[in-house]
C-alpha cells in the first residue's frame, strides 16, 4: 500500500510538471534548451564540478518557471477581475523567470566559450563514434521524452503506468538495439531480448498496457535507437 501511494505520489508530480509543460510555451522552451545543453556538456566531456553547475543551473530555470505559473493560477482562480497588484505580483514572478534565464545565459556561456571546437562536422561525428557511452545517454534520453510527450499528447494513462506508447517496452528495446549495436557477443544480444520480450509481457498480464500499446512502445525504442546509431555512424 505504502509503495503505491509512493507510486502515485510520482505520477501526480510528473502530471504536474507535464501540464506547465503542455500549457506554457515558455517552459517548452526552456525545457528543449536544457535538453539540448544538458547533452552538449556530456558531448563536450565535462567535468563533475561542471556538469553540477549546469544541473543546477538549468532546475534554477525550469523551477522558476513552474513558480510563475504556479502563482499565475492561484491569482486566476482568487480572481478574474483586473487588479494592479495581481499584475505586479505576476510581473514580479515572470522577473525571476528572466533572472533566472539571465543567470543560465552566462553560466552556459562560461562553461561552452573554451570548449566549442572550431572544426568541421566530419571531426564532430568521429568523436561521437569513438564515445559510445554518448550514443548510449542519447538515445535513452530521446526514447524517454519521446514517450513522455507521447502520453501527454494522447492523455491516456499517467506517466508511470498505462497509456500509449508503454514506456517500459520502449526502454527495455532502447536496450537492446544497444546492445545489438555495441555488443560482440551473440549470446548477451540474444539474452537481452528474451529480457525486453518478458518485461514487455509483464506489462500486459496485469493490464497496465494493451498489447498495442506495448508493441508501439517497442517500436519506439527499437526505431530511435537504431536510427540514431545510424544518423551517429554515417
Amino acid at each position: 500500500m505504502h509503495r503505491r501511494r509512493l507510486l502515485e505520489s510520482f505520477n501526480y508530480a510528473i502530471e504536474g510538471f507535464l501540464y506547465v509543460l503542455k500549457t506554457q510555451k515558455n517552459m517548452r522552451l526552456h525545457f528543449l534548451s536544457a535538453i539540448i545543453v544538458l547533452l552538449l556538456g556530456f558531448y563536450y566531456n565535462f567535468t563533475k564540478i561542471e556538469l553540477i553547475l549546469l544541473l543546477l543551473t538549468i532546475c534554477f530555470v525550469l523551477i522558476a518557471e513552474m513558480f510563475n505559473s504556479g502563482v499565475e493560477l492561484i491569482i486566476d482562480l482568487i480572481t478574474d477581475e483586473f487588479h494592479p497588484l495581481a499584475r505586479i505580483i505576476k510581473d514580479i514572478t515572470a522577473g525571476a523567470v528572466l533572472v533566472a534565464s539571465i543567470n543560465a545565459v552566462f553560466i552556459g556561456y562560461m562553461l561552452f566559450i573554451s570548449d566549442f571546437p572550431v572544426n568541421t562536422l566530419e571531426t564532430s561525428i568521429d568523436y561521437i563514434r569513438q564515445k559510445p557511452l554518448h550514443m548510449t545517454f542519447i538515445s535513452m534520453i530521446i526514447v524517454l521524452i519521446t514517450v513522455i510527450f507521447s502520453k501527454a499528447k494522447i492523455g491516456r494513462g499517467k506517466p508511470l503506468r498505462g497509456g500509449m506508447p508503454s514506456g517500459h517496452s520502449a526502454i527495455a528495446f532502447s536496450v537492446w538495439a544497444i546492445t545489438l549495436f555495441l555488443s560482440p557477443s551473440k549470446l548477451l544480444i540474444i539474452l537481452v531480448l528474451i529480457l525486453a520480450i518478458l518485461l514487455a509481457q509483464s506489462r500486459i498480464r496485469p493490464g497496465f498496457h494493451s498489447l498495442k500499446e506495448v508493441m508501439a512502445g517497442a517500436f519506439v525504442g527499437l526505431g530511435l535507437t537504431s536510427l540514431i546509431f545510424f544518423i551517429l555512424h554515417l
